[in-house]
């Protein structure tokens, strides 16, 4: 993490360049992390990958470069890591990876249009995305986006509790 208790020092439009080392490391450890948890059996596509601002960028981030199926994303007011005059292209597929993104508009650090270019992006690695605009919500997280949250995980729950039936 970088000073400040922030993942990377920067804004996230910022170029790569001025929030490394940080940026790295922080996409490592969330790497790490996935790892311990595939270690104790549980398999990417039952993970959820959630964040807020700087950590919805960092999960989005991270899901892009470590394309696989996941249980999900959740990127409440964030996107992907990049300066403003375009995105680095990202290759794989997310293989239907159900991907929430959801976010104020305007919003004081996130652009709108970044949250759509992210959208974008995802789509094309073949995520299943849901995009959502709130107008002139500041920069929080709102009780919809909770509500989103909840029908991520109720979907996976309910993906789960299939296979152990079929078992």
């Amino acid at each position: 993490a970088a000073p400040g208790r922030t993942w990377y020092p920067q804004s996230f439009m910022a170029p790569i360049a001025a929030n490394e080392p940080y940026l790295s490391r922080s996409l490592e450890m969330v790497g790490a992390t996935l790892e311990m948890i595939d270690v104790a059996g549980i398999p990417s596509s039952r993970v959820i990958l959630l964040g807020f601002s700087q950590g919805a960028c960092l999960a989005t981030e991270f899901v892009a470069r470590n394309p696989r199926r996941y249980g999900g994303l959740a990127a409440l007011t964030g996107g992907l890591i990049g300066p403003p005059d375009g995105l680095p292209t990202y290759d794989g597929s997310l293989r239907g990876t159900p991907v929430f993104l959801g976010a104020g508009d305007p919003d004081a650090h996130v652009p709108w249009t970044r949250v759509e270019e992210t959208a974008q992006v995802l789509r094309e690695m073949e995520a299943d995305i849901t995009l959502r605009r709130y107008p002139g919500m500041p920069h929080r997280i709102s009780e919809d986006q909770v509500e989103a949250v909840r029908v991520l995980l109720a979907s996976l729950r309910e993906e789960t509790s299939g296979e152990e039936d079929i078992s």
